[in-house]
Formats: structure tokens, C-alpha cells, sequence
């Protein structure tokens, strides 16, 4: 009774850590962001410290008369390019779903503000890695790459799980 309790539960505690919800991301973290930033790389640098899964959404707010939002490819992000968006977003409250991973890019609409740093660019992580935040521990530099055994995550649980069971 109490192994098939203690399998119960590390199989819900792996069903909670490999599933997640999508979320609502308010551009720059704070209402108005979409404007001329205090400093060219503040859009990047907040989305530097942002994790962007597949499914969630940019929110972003700004004045709808005076500025838009153009989503753009990574050339025209470079250089500022209005020409040729892929979308253009003009409402004001604009919500934009990342439906697949990689890299996406954003400029301003309006004349000028784009080249003083009202543009933004997120990568968007594949399903693969939107489980665990933490970073990737760095190899062993004292081993060749496959003489040590490795035991993963899910081996782990799966040895719990099968010792719990016996």
C-alpha cells in the first residue's frame, strides 16, 4: 500500500515538473513599454532575463494613434527596416502568441523609434527545455566525454519508482 503511494506520487511530481501553462508577458514588464526605451538595449536586456515558451504571448501596450508594433525578420531588425513586416500590429493592446521556438523579432512603427532602441527581440524555448530553469552544469573537464555513467532524471525516478514497487 504505502510503495504504490510513494509511486503515485513521484509519478504526479514528473507529471508536474514536464508540464506547464502559458503565460501572458507584458512587454518590458510594466504597461507602456512599447516607446523609446531610457536606454537602447532595454527591451533586450529585460527580454534577456525572461524565459519565452512556446504557446505563451507578448502583451504589448502603447499608444495605438502615434505607434505600432511590426514583426519583422532578423535583417530588417538589424537595419530598421519598415518596408516588408511580416505583421503589423496597430490596436494598441496588442497579444502575440509564440507559436514555435527560435528567435522572433519586433520594431516600432513609427519613424525614428526603432533606431532609438524601440525594438526587441525574444527567443522562444522549444518544448524540450521549458521544464527546468536552471543552466546546464558544465562537463567535467577531467573525463573524456562518455567514460563516466550517466543517469538522468527520469532513470532516477524510474529506479524509485521500480524499488518502491518491491
Amino acid at each position: 500500500m504505502a510503495s504504490s503511494r510513494f509511486f503515485i506520487t513521484i509519478l504526479a511530481l514528473t507529471c508536474f515538473l514536464f508540464t506547464s501553462e502559458a503565460k501572458e508577458i507584458l512587454v518590458g514588464g510594466k504597461e507602456n513599454s512599447w516607446s523609446i526605451p531610457p536606454s537602447p538595449d532595454f527591451l533586450n536586456l529585460w527580454a534577456e532575463k525572461t524565459r519565452f515558451s512556446i504557446g505563451d504571448s507578448l502583451i504589448f501596450k502603447f499608444d495605438g494613434k502615434t505607434d505600432s508594433v511590426l514583426q519583422v525578420t532578423r535583417d530588417d531588425y538589424n537595419s530598421c527596416n519598415k518596408s516588408k513586416p511580416i505583421k503589423e500590429y496597430k490596436d494598441g493592446n496588442t497579444e502575440i502568441e509564440l507559436s514555435r521556438s527560435g528567435a522572433h523579432y519586433f520594431i516600432s512603427g513609427a519613424d525614428g523609434n526603432c533606431e532609438k532602441g524601440e525594438k526587441l527581440f525574444v527567443v522562444v524555448m522549444s518544448n524540450k527545455f521549458k521544464s527546468f530553469n536552471a543552466p546546464a552544469p558544465a562537463p567535467n573537464q577531467n573525463s573524456a566525454a562518455g567514460d563516466e555513467f550517466k543517469l538522468g532524471f527520469m532513470g532516477v525516478i524510474t529506479l524509485l519508482a521500480g524499488f518502491a514497487l518491491f
